[in-house]
């Protein structure tokens, strides 16, 4: 049985006001996992937006693993060492990003082109931890299958049981898929059987049956993380654990507030309209919205605050007429 849910990192979307947003509005999830911060050279400085993401005066009532984005060992170090200077126990690396600049740069899902490579930092690493008495400090990933193909697999799987990571998250897409096409379960199945660390599933979950099925198919997962699932039902990890499922009136609430916090944080209209549209197009498949799709589209077709609040008005307005049928 799945026992936690995660909720996954997506980049500017899940910042510390939208996280803190969240859990005050919902119940269920166990950990939250931070947008990856880029790890910095010693003399370096963290962007002011990294710092107020992770510092935990904005992450008080909620469990938050830092994730770094590096494939420099002594990178990570430094920015591990910064991340334990404010308490945090537990970091994650991040071999997940799909993004093509990261990918380039042997960084994200692109790191896992190298095994050779990603096998020396994950020693240095560790040694490095060793070296400066913070052995207790746990090492967790996120990981796809491969960046290409799945050619290194097996290799990769030899590399993570060959350290002491304390969780593998394993999204089991190539990084090249982006969000493309089905997850493999083959890969996956892959590692479940092969791989010695605690195992979190991640793609695709957009409804507790998902969560159930991971959990019949593979009993000794204990974690699933959810992002983009997480945006499409609010409630989901709630409504896993027992709760109340999604209504329609706090659904309204939670995109009213975001919206409100983007437009602070993006100080620009046009910008906020964009992360709103994002949002909503993961929304869309909600069975909440089957009636709601042509007013989504005109939602995702608004050019100003005043064209997306109508059609916004629009969307709910159709689903309370739905809910309110015999």
């Amino acid at each position: 049985m799945i026992d936690k849910i995660y909720f996954a990192p997506l980049e500017d979307v899940t910042g510390f006001r939208f996280r803190n947003l969240y859990n005050s509005m919902f119940s269920g999830v166990d950990i939250f996992f931070n947008p990856f911060i880029s790890a910095v050279c010693r003399e370096g400085r963290h962007k002011k937006r990294e710092e107020e993401d992770v510092s935990p005066e904005n992450n008080r009532d909620l469990k938050l693993i830092p994730q770094i984005l590096t494939n420099d060992p002594g990178d990570f170090l430094n920015t591990a060492a910064w991340l334990i200077d404010m308490g945090y126990k537990e970091i994650n690396l991040n071999l997940g990003c799909p993004s093509k600049d990261v990918a380039a740069k042997k960084r994200g899902s692109g790191f896992l082109s190298v095994p050779d490579r990603l096998d020396r930092f994950f020693e240095e690493v560790f040694n490095g931890l060793r070296a400066a008495g913070h052995e207790d400090i746990s090492i967790s990933v996120k990981t796809r299958t491969g960046y290409r193909d799945t050619g290194n697999m097996g290799r990769l799987i030899e590399i993570f049981n060959r350290y002491p990571l304390s969780e593998v998250t394993v999204h089991p897409r190539l990084g090249r898929d982006f969000y493309r096409g089905e997850p493999d379960m083959e890969a996956f199945k892959r590692f479940y059987e092969e791989i010695r660390h605690p195992l979190v599933y991640n793609g695709d979950i957009a409804a507790v049956e998902d969560i159930n099925e991971i959990g019949n198919k593979y009993p000794g997962v204990s974690a699933v993380m959810i992002g983009r699932g997480l945006i499409g039902n609010p409630a989901l990890a709630r409504e896993y654990k027992g709760g109340e499922p999604l209504n329609p009136e706090e659904y309204r609430l939670f995109f009213r507030n975001i919206y409100k916090i983007y437009r602070k944080e993006l100080n620009a209209d046009k910008y906020a309209l964009d992360k709103m549209k994002e949002l909503w197009g993961w929304a869309k498949d909600n069975p909440m919205f089957r009636d709601s799709h042509r007013a989504i589209r005109s939602l995702l077709r608004a050019k100003n605050p005043a064209e997306y609040e109508y059609a916004k008005q629009m969307v709910f307005r159709t689903v309370i007429s739905y809910k309110s049928k015999p």
